[in-house]
């Protein structure tokens, strides 16, 4: 891929093709997508003006990046649906490979895919990898001193940038010491995530505890499984207390 730089933004070739449609619409269709790393987590589509098919109106707005330059907002208008401010271009950017394109706002369209398949939240990076593998590691979880989980058959989950996951059987768990959570959280390599929190008596922890009801097929070995934070709660691996990891959860 090719890359174009400048401060933390970074800009590659896409070779997937991408759709997106809002209201059942047909907004864009390229096979030739940017992937901008605008935070350093993941990245967004930036997609050729020219392969842009729904109308871009201007609201006459503007918007401003110390690193993408002076952005000008459109509201996206497709077959009497209408996105308002979910467009934005950067003509004059200081990164000429964003001049041409447009980005759409990912949450404000209704559906985004790549080749044939829908994806969530944001496209996947192709530097992360996640692997989930079977394990007969003893993984014991404690709260507040209160053992909360305690198994010898884990499923551990690798994904590239964050910590190794611990995800367990549910009858591992102490399940009378969860509380429904209305959390949900939304992952593109997973699927859509619940929650529940933890009373131990001490205290209640919210939401640290998470699983996958229904996981995306890449991911269909945590389905049933729940998984703690480590960065929140006190992890013993065969015995051995982990030191908390630092990450943008914690």
């Amino acid at each position: 891929m090719s890359q174009d730089n400048r401060g933390r933004v970074r800009v590659e070739e896409g070779r997937k093709r991408v759709r997106v449609y809002l209201g059942g619409a047909l907004v864009a269709d390229t096979t030739r997508p940017r992937l901008v790393w605008e935070a350093p987590y993941y990245p967004t589509y930036y997609l050729p003006a020219e392969d842009v098919r729904a109308k871009l109106e201007p609201t006459g707005r503007t918007e401003r990046s110390p690193s993408r330059g002076e952005a000008q907002l459109y509201d996206v208008v497709a077959d009497g649906a209408r996105a308002e401010g979910a467009a934005r271009r950067y003509p004059d950017s200081p990164l000429e490979a964003l001049r041409g394109l447009v980005r759409l706002d990912f949450a404000a369209m209704g559906e985004w895919f790549e080749e044939d398949e829908p994806i969530y939240v944001h496209p996947r990076d192709p530097y992360t990898r996640v692997d989930i593998l079977a394990s007969s590691r003893h993984i014991r979880v404690e709260i507040d001193g209160v053992t909360v989980a305690d198994s010898h058959q884990p499923r551990i989950l690798f994904e590239t940038g964050l910590p190794p996951r611990y995800y367990l059987p549910f009858t591992d768990i102490r399940m009378d010491l969860l509380r429904p959570s209305s959390t949900q959280t939304h992952c593109p390599y997973k699927g859509t995530a619940e929650y529940w929190s933890v009373d131990t008596g001490t205290a209640v922890h919210e939401d640290v505890v998470w699983f996958y009801r229904t996981p995306l097929p890449e991911s269909q070995k945590i389905a049933g499984l729940a998984s703690f934070y480590n960065e929140k709660v006190d992890v013993y691996v065969d015995g051995a207390l982990e030191e908390r990891p630092r990450t943008h959860f914690s």
